[in-house]
């Protein structure tokens, strides 16, 4: 594989090049593809990135060149680079909301743009319906971004001089559809996100959730499979957020989407989350369900990112589910899948174990009262071992 000016590139590093125009899927790509059709929960992936970089700096073009393993941060920062994505590789599964997190500087916004190609990545592949985006001519990019992807950012970006409908249907227009087609979608995606009735409200007369609204709707108007959310609801008051957190789950569970969410915040994280990136200085530190995360944390900063999250809120009971006890007279069931917050009450006040099933009835084992207690006690290792 050649690199620019016919370099040679090493390992898995494949400096990022601009091809001919993507007229179709050839025998490379598919392999990639057919590679990448592994699933997570069942589910086929959707988007697949792997060996992600983005650098900056005067040499960010072809520092990685010829190279057989990662560059560390030491050696980025002696060459006067700055490695914003550093060796990136996921697989998003189809109809899950993936949230990357970190803290600001982390580079999970950099990331999503790498991913939607709205910044060029300095190496590695992007795979989305087993294609690599980044041999894509910027005008398929443009066909792309416009038919299949939708973006929401923390700035909602409105156009002040559009009302609600006109807002939601200008990427409509964008494609050119027809007006009495556009305006008849914008109507359905505005009654979809609950703003029945202010279609001609402009975004002057709308609160801050309502804005925000609009901006999901108006993402929303092109039926996007992949769906890129950047801190959506950062700008919104706390009560507001929660609002459109539920607002979101609410949406998802009529459209299933394929979500890729960006935020900071852990406590927004873990409510919405399937799975988790932990991201740091650029690299993915961690992936996995926001219970992994807390139970099974990769490193010290994955701990301490987890550390004052209740954890009633996220663990399950499986997690603290013992063996069957023949010698145990089980008075009810719960399912393996029920957080220990929405249970703990009723399984601490029976005052004994209670069957735990599966969501075909299949008894999967126990739990009882004791580990319960200790881990809303703080005592113990909360697994109930």
């Amino acid at each position: 594989m050649d690199g620019p000016a016919g370099v040679a590139l090493a390992g898995p590093f494949r400096q990022r090049q601009t091809g001919p125009e993507w007229s179709g899927t050839g025998a490379s790509d598919m392999a990639v593809g057919q590679q990448r059709s592994s699933t997570n929960a069942g589910h086929p992936v959707k988007l697949s990135c792997r060996h992600v970089w983005k650098l900056f700096g005067p040499t960010a073009d072809t520092f990685l060149a010829g190279r057989s393993k990662a560059p560390d941060a030491e050696a980025l920062a002696a060459a006067g680079l700055v490695g914003a994505v550093r060796d990136v590789s996921l697989d998003v599964a189809e109809g899950e909301i993936f949230i990357v997190m970190g803290l600001s500087g982390s580079g999970k916004s950099t990331l999503l743009r790498c991913l939607s190609r709205l910044i060029e990545p300095t190496a590695g592949e992007v795979v989305f319906e087993g294609r690599d985006l980044l041999k894509a001519s910027e005008r398929e990019m443009i066909k792309i971004r416009r038919h299949k992807m939708g973006m929401v950012f923390q700035n909602f970006a409105l156009l002040p001089h559009l009302s609600v409908l006109d807002n939601v249907a200008f990427p409509l227009a964008i494609q050119g559809v027809a007006k009495s087609k556009r305006i008849a979608r914008a109507r359905e995606v505005v009654e979809l996100v609950g703003l029945k009735g202010r279609e001609l409200a402009y975004p002057r007369e709308l609160s801050g959730g309502q804005q925000q609204r609009v901006g999901i709707a108006r993402s929303l108007a092109v039926g996007p499979e992949l769906w890129f959310l950047d801190e959506p609801f950062s700008a919104l008051d706390p009560l507001i957020r929660r609002e459109m957190q539920a607002e979101l789950q609410r949406l998802q569970a009529v459209l299933k989407k394929t979500i890729i969410f960006i935020t900071h915040d852990f406590d927004e994280a873990i409510r919405l989350a399937d799975r988790i990136a932990i991201m740091k200085d650029g690299a993915v530190i961690q992936v996995g369900t926001p219970e992994e995360l807390i139970l099974h944390p990769a490193t010290d900063y994955v701990a301490e990112f987890t550390r004052d999250v209740q954890r009633s809120k996220v663990m399950s009971v499986k997690s603290l589910m013992q063996p069957l006890n023949s010698a145990h007279t089980l008075i009810g069931t719960v399912r393996d899948t029920d957080k220990i917050g929405v249970v703990a009450g009723r399984i601490i006040e029976t005052g004994k174990p209670l069957a735990v099933v599966d969501a075909e009835g299949r008894l999967l084992g126990e739990i009882a009262p004791q580990p319960i207690l200790d881990m809303l006690l703080g005592r113990g290792n909360g697994t109930g071992s």
